[in-house]
C-alpha cells in the first residue's frame, strides 16, 4: 500500500496527528504483517533442540528473557530509534543505504554518473540533518574516510558485495517467509484432527494457499490492500488477549523472566543445545528489516508509532502467556505441543486458526511486494537483468508485478514447503536469511554515521560493536545448522549473487567498450551539414548509453546504410542514486556540432523507484524539452565547432513546453539568460518577458515540429557481447556464456522496460569485444 505520504504530511498541523495515527494505522497491514506472525513458531523452532523442561522452568524463562530482550535491543532500539533516521530522501533499504553512501563519496557503480547529477533537488547530501551536526571531528573522520574509499577500488568492490548479499538475502527471504508463515499457521490443524492424518492436512492446505497466493498477485495489493490493517489489528488484539488470559490462569508471576539473569541461567545450563536454540529464538524479529525497508511508503513517525503503541506490546504479551502456559505443562513430546495453539483455548481454536492463515497470507504479500521492489531497484541500478515490471495500479506507482519473478518464488516456496514439512528446518533457513540482512544493515551503518551524520568514529564503532556482537551471536548458532535447512538461504543467496555480479560487470565491461570505441567528434564535424548521408524526414531516435561522444552503433549503421533523418536526437535513458527525480529535472538536453546539423543529445534521468514514461509520454515530453531548449538557447553559442558537453536542465511540464511551441509559430517568445559557470555545465534561465525569436531559431522549431509530424523511428543496438581474446576462464565464461545468456532472455523484457513500439524500431546488430 503505497501511500501518498508526502501529500498527507503537508496538512495543516490541527491534522498532522490524525495523518499520522492513519498511517500508522495503514502501516500494521503493510509492514508488521511478518513480524506479528513470528508467534506462531518462535516457540516450537526453540525447542525443537531437545532441551526439556525442568520443574524449575529455567528453560521456559531463559527463552522468554531472549526473546523479551531481543525484540527490545533489536526492533525497537535499533530499527525504530536509529536505522530509521537514516532514510534515502524517505526511501528505506539496503539499496538506499548504499546509495546514499554513493552519493556522499565517489564509491558508485553507475558508469555513466555526471556532475549535473549532483544538482538534482533529491540528491541534497545533509539528509540526516536531524542528526547531524557532530562538531568538527566528526567532519575530519568523514573526509578521512571518504578519502580511504574513493582510493581503495578494493573496498568499494566490498562494499558493492556486501550490499548484493543483503538484497540476495531478501530475496531469499522472500521465499522462506510465505513457506514458514503460511504452514505455522495451518499447523492448528494438528490439534483439531488426529495426530496420523495432520501431516496428510498440513502440506496439501499449504501449499493450496501459497499457489492462490501467487496466483492472485497479477491483480495487485490494492484490491485487497484495504483488508490487510484490520486483518493484522484483529490478529494482535486476538493474541495479546489470549496472552493476558493465560498469564493471569496459569502464572501469574511469568514477569520474573524478563530479567536478563534467566538468560545466563539458560546458557548455563542448556550450553549447547542452548547456544542452537537461539537460531529459533532469532525468528522473533522475523520482518524487523521491513520496517526500514517500507519507510518510502509511510513515515518515521507513523511507524514508529505502530510499533511502540500496538505491536510491540502484543507481542511481548503473546510470548508471555505462552511462556506461562507452557510453564505449568511439562511436555515429554515437546515438537508436536509446544506449538502455538496449544495455548490457546480449546472453544476457540477454530476461529483463532482462520485469523491466523490469513495474517499469515497478509505477511506474505508484504514480503512478495517487498521482493519485486527491491528487484525493480536493483535493475534500475544495474545489477539485475531487465524484467518485465507491471504496475497494478495507475494511481499508486509502488505497486508492482514481475510475473518472472512471481512465478520463480512461488516453485522455490512449494519446493521448500514439501520438502522440509516441518518448520524446524524452515525455521532455521529463515533465521539465517533475517540475521544475514540485518548484519549488512549493522555494517553499512557505521558509515552512514561517520559520512552523512558527521558523528565520531568511536560512536560509529559503539552502535556496530553492540548490535553486531548481538547480531553475530544469532547469525553463529543459525550458521551451526546449516545441513539442517539453512543451506537453502545460502544457495539461493549464491545464484542470486552469481546472476547480479555478472551482469553487473559484463554492463560496466560494455560500457567501457562503447567509451573507447564512440566515434571521433572531428571526423563527425567534418561531414558537413548532411553528415554525409541523406538526411530524410522524420526523428531519428538513437538509444545509447553514452553521456558524451557519438556511439559506435551510428557509425556502424550510416556506414551500411548512408541515410539518416533530418533531425537527430542521442538518447541516453539513465538511472541515477536517488530514489525519485523530479519531472522539472528530468532531461538534460545540449547541441551537438552546429546548428544546422540538427543534431541533439538528451538524456533522460530517472531514480530507482521511478516509473518509466511510455513512448508516447516520452516522445512527447522530447520533443517539448527540445523545443524548449531551443527558445532558452542564446545566440552566442549557437555556432559550436566541437560538440558541446555543456547542458541545460529542461523540465517535462507540457502545458509550457507547448506555449513555447505556439509562440515560436507566432514569430514571439521569451528572450532568454545564460548563465556560465566555469564547469561543463549551462543552466539556462527563461525570464517571464516576451521578445522576437530570431528567424533561424523559429526556422529550427518549425523544422522539428514538421519532422515529429513525419515520425520518429527508434534506433536501438542489438550487442553480442564476446570476451576478447587472450582474455582469463573466469572472464570468458562470465562474459561469453553467463552475461550472454541473461542477455538473449532478458532481451524482450529490455524491450518492454523501455517502453519502445516495434513498428518504429531499427536494431543495429555490433559485436563488442570486451
Amino acid at each position: 500500500m503505497d501511500l501518498e505520504s508526502g501529500s498527507l504530511r503537508n496538512q495543516a498541523k490541527k491534522e498532522s496527528w490524525l495523518t499520522v495515527l492513519t498511517l500508522a494505522y495503514q502501516s500494521l497491514g503493510v509492514v508488521y504483517g511478518d513480524l506479528s506472525t513470528s508467534p506462531l513458531y518462535v516457540y516450537k523452532s526453540t525447542f525443537a533442540e531437545d532441551i526439556h523442561h525442568s520443574e524449575s522452568n529455567e528453560e521456559i524463562y531463559g527463552v522468554l528473557s531472549f526473546v523479551f530482550w531481543t525484540l527490545t535491543l533489536v526492533p525497537l532500539i535499533k530499527y525504530v530509534f536509529i536505522v530509521l533516521r537514516a532514510d534515502d530522501n524517505g526511501e528505506g533499504g539496503t539499496f538506499a543505504l548504499y546509495s546514499l553512501l554513493c552519493r556522499h563519496a565517489r564509491i558508485g557503480f553507475l558508469p555513466n554518473g555526471q556532475v549535473a547529477d549532483e544538482e538534482l533537488s533529491s540528491y541534497k547530501k545533509d539528509c540526516c540533518g536531524d542528526v547531524d551536526g557532530g562538531g568538527g571531528g566528526g567532519g575530519r573522520a568523514a573526509i578521512r574516510l571518504k578519502s580511504i574509499l574513493e582510493k581503495h577500488k578494493v573496498m568499494q568492490k566490498v562494499l558493492l558485495i556486501l550490499a548484493l548479499i543483503g538484497t540476495c538475502m531478501v530475496i531469499g527471504d522472500g521465499v522462506l517467509t510465505p513457506a514458514i508463515s503460511v504452514f505455522s499457521a495451518v499447523s492448528g490443524l494438528e490439534l483439531l484432527t488426529s495426530q496420523e492424518h495432520h501431516k496428510y492436512v498440513e502440506v496439501p492446505v499449504a501449499c493450496l494457499i501459497l499457489v492462490c497466493l501467487f496466483a492472485v498477485q497479477h491483480y495487485g495489493t490494492h484490491r485487497v490492500g484495504f483488508l490487510f490493517a484490520p486483518v493484522v489489528v484483529l490478529w494482535l488484539l486476538c493474541i495479546s488477549s489470549i496472552g493476558v488470559y493465560n498469564i493471569f490462569h496459569w502464572n501469574p508471576s511469568i514477569y520474573q523472566a524478563l530479567s536478563p539473569y534467566y538468560m545466563y541461567k539458560f546458557l548455563k545450563k542448556t550450553r549447547r543445545e542452548g547456544w542452537m536454540s537461539l537460531g529459533g529464538i532469532l525468528l522473533c524479529i522475523t520482518g524487523s528489516e521491513a520496517m526500514f525497508a517500507d519507510l518510502g511508503h509511510f513515515t518515521q513517525l507513523s511507524i514508529k508509532v505502530a510499533f511502540t503503541s500496538v505491536v510491540y506490546p502484543s507481542l511481548i504479551l503473546a510470548y508471555m502467556g505462552q511462556a506461562a502456559y507452557l510453564s505449568k505443562h511439562h511436555f515429554i513430546d515437546t515438537e508436536y505441543h509446544i506449538g502455538f495453539y496449544v495455548s490457546v483455548p480449546e472453544k476457540i481454536r477454530w476461529p483463532v486458526l482462520a485469523i491466523a492463515i490469513l495474517a499469515a497470507v497478509v505477511g506474505s504479500q508484504a514480503i512478495i511486494t517487498g521482493t519485486f521492489s527491491i528487484i525493480k531497484q536493483c535493475s534500475a541500478l544495474g545489477c539485475f537483468p531487465p524484467v518485465k515490471i507491471v504496475h497494478t495500479s495507475s494511481k499508486i506507482h509502488g505497486q508492482i508485478y514481475i510475473p518472472d519473478i512471481n512465478w520463480i518464488l512461488m516453485i522455490l516456496c512449494l519446493a521448500v514447503t514439501i520438502g522440509f514439512r516441518d518448520t524446524k528446518r524452515m525455521g532455521n533457513a529463515s533465521g539465517l536469511a533475517v540475521i544475514t540482512v540485518m548484519l549488512v544493515t549493522t555494517c553499512l551503518m557505521p558509515l552512514v554515521i561517520i559520512l552523512c551524520w558527521r558523528r565520531s568514529v568511536s560512536l560509529a564503532l559503539a552502535f556496530l560493536l553492540f548490535f553486531g556482537s548481538i547480531e553475530a551471536l544469532y547469525f553463529s548458532a543459525s550458521l551451526i545448522k546449516f545441513l539442517e535447512g539453512a543451506w537453502v538461504p545460502v544457495a539461493l543467496s549464491l545464484i542470486f549473487l552469481l546472476i547480479m555480479y555478472v551482469w553487473h560487470y559484463g554492463t560496466l565491461k560494455k560500457y567501457e567498450f562503447d567509451v573507447q570505441n564512440k566515434v571521433s567528434i572531428n571526423w563527425f564535424l567534418s561531414l558537413g551539414p548532411s553528415l554525409g548521408i541523406v538526411r530524410v524526414r522524420g526523428i531519428g531516435l538513437i538509444h545509447t548509453e553514452l553521456v558524451s561522444g557519438i556511439p559506435a552503433i551510428f557509425s556502424h549503421f550510416v556506414t551500411n546504410l548512408p541515410a539518416f533523418h533530418q533531425i537527430l536526437v542521442f538518447l541516453c535513458v539513465k538511472s541515477v542514486p536517488v530514489p525519485y527525480v523530479h519531472p522539472n529535472e528530468r532531461f538534460l538536453i545540449g547541441r551537438i556540432g552546429p546548428k544546422e546539423h540538427r543534431l541533439y543529445r538528451c538524456i533522460a534521468r530517472y531514480g530507482y523507484h521511478d516509473v518509466h514514461d511510455d513512448d508516447m509520454v516520452l516522445e512527447k515530453d522530447l520533443v517539448c524539452s527540445i523545443a524548449e531548449f531551443i527558445h532558452s538557447e542564446n545566440s552566442e553559442t549557437t555556432n559550436r565547432e566541437v560538440e558541446d558537453e555543456r547542458m541545460a536542465v529542461v523540465g517535462t511540464p507540457s502545458t509550457h513546453c507547448e506555449g513555447v511551441m505556439r509562440l515560436c509559430k507566432d514569430d514571439e517568445v521569451g528572450t532568454s539568460e545564460i548563465a556560465t559557470p566555469k564547469k561543463r555545465r549551462v543552466r539556462f534561465v527563461v525570464p517571464e518577458g516576451v521578445a522576437k525569436m530570431k528567424s533561424e531559431a523559429q526556422e529550427e522549431v518549425e523544422e522539428l515540429m514538421e519532422a515529429r509530424e513525419s515520425g520518429m523511428a527508434f534506433i536501438m543496438g542489438h550487442s553480442h557481447v564476446r570476451a576478447k581474446s587472450g582474455s582469463g576462464l573466469v572472464k570468458r565464461l562470465a562474459i561469453d556464456y553467463g552475461y550472454d545468456f541473461l542477455r538473449r532472455n532478458c532481451r524482450a523484457a529490455l524491450d518492454y522496460a523501455m517502453n519502445v513500439p516495434h513498428a518504429s524500431t531499427l536494431e543495429v546488430g555490433m559485436v563488442y569485444y570486451v
